[in-house]
Parts: structure tokens; sequence; C-alpha cells
């Protein structure tokens, strides 16, 4: 915990958790309230699932690299995070999908429209 490396990476690790809740906690109050975003709505969902998703997973990560091997151990309890952040960015739509669907949403292009 004292080596400034390490530091550095749990500074980092804040630092997306830290992004990551009130953009979700926004999205989520939002849609609670009714909010009228019309078809945008689609792009806030997938943004915040994309980033949320890429966060996670940097955090993780870095956990891992921390931990070290000790992490992929069952009895470290770690492993099972390091899965679902991992599959999280593999579930539909993948960061590729997400980055296209977006573009295209801000570009006024159909989603349907090729290339894909």
């Amino acid at each position: 915990a004292y080596n400034g490396v390490i530091q550095h990476d749990v500074g980092e690790m804040v630092m997306d958790i830290e992004g990551i809740g009130p953009h979700l906690d926004t999205i989520a109050r939002e849609w609670s309230e009714g909010k009228d975003y019309g078809p945008a709505w689609g792009v806030k969902i997938v943004a915040a699932k994309c980033r949320s998703v890429e966060g996670s997973w940097r955090v993780v990560d870095k956990a891992m690299d921390i931990m070290g091997g000790y992490g992929l151990l069952h009895q470290a309890g770690f492993e099972r995070f390091f899965r679902d952040a991992r599959l999280g960015k593999i579930h539909p739509a993948n960061s590729y999908l997400s980055r296209e669907f977006l573009a295209k949403a801000m570009m006024g292009i159909d989603p349907d429209e090729q290339p894909r």
C-alpha cells in the first residue's frame, strides 16, 4: 500500500469508480422520473452502459495487476469480479457496436445502414 505505483493505480481506480456512479445515478433518476428524451434515450443508455463497463474493466484489471496470481484463486473471491467485468465488455452491445450506434445516432445515420 505504501508503494507509489500502487497508490497511483488505486487513484486511477477511484477516479473511474467516482465517474461511473453519478452517470448511472443520473440516467436511472431521469428514466424513473419519466424524462422525455425520445429516441435519444437509446444514446444515453448505450453510452452509460459502455462507459460503465469500460471503467469497471479498468478497475478490475488494475486490481488484478496489484493482486497478482492470488486474484485468480477462488478463495480470494476476486475471480468473479474479473469474469463479470470482462463479460460486460462482450455482452451486447459490445464496445464496437456501441460506438457505431452512438456515432450513427449523432450523425443522423440509420443504425442499420452499412457498413457494419
